[in-house]
């Protein structure tokens, strides 16, 4: 008798034991999704925010040298050529701002579409569970 009770409650352990570890299996699983949810949010922002940075020092940098280069231009020629030099430039410096402007949006877009889609395939994702 003492021996069948030992078996029951032997038996009882392990379906409280195999319970427990489904249990633990299943958060282990739903931390590893959050992790990696946030992890996927990260790189989409932290992508597109070095690709705006990387844009705009390199349109900077540029600029910068132009500036130096055109300085040095304007001390060896008279004003005249001065002049007739510095609105071409200025009109295409104008010209960069935008475009850079143009493509930093077209890139926080993308990342945003890209952040929103992944978002609704984890939200799906989440109420099947």
């Amino acid at each position: 008798m003492n021996l069948e009770k030992s078996d029951l409650e032997k038996q009882k352990l392990k379906k409280a034991s195999a319970m427990y570890k489904r249990e633990l299996e299943n958060e282990i699983k739903s931390i590893s999704k959050r992790t990696e949810k946030v992890v996927t949010n990260a790189l989409f922002i932290g992508g597109a925010l070095a690709l705006t940075y990387f844009a705009v020092t390199q349109f900077t940098a540029s600029k910068s040298k132009k500036k130096k280069s055109k300085q040095q231009k304007h001390e060896r020629d008279d004003e005249m050529e001065e002049s007739n030099e510095s609105s071409s430039p200025n009109m295409l410096s104008q010209v960069g701002d935008i475009l850079v402007t143009q493509a930093t949006m077209v890139l926080l877009e993308f990342a945003k579409e890209k952040l929103s889609e992944y978002l609704h395939s984890r939200k799906a994702t989440d109420e099947d569970s």
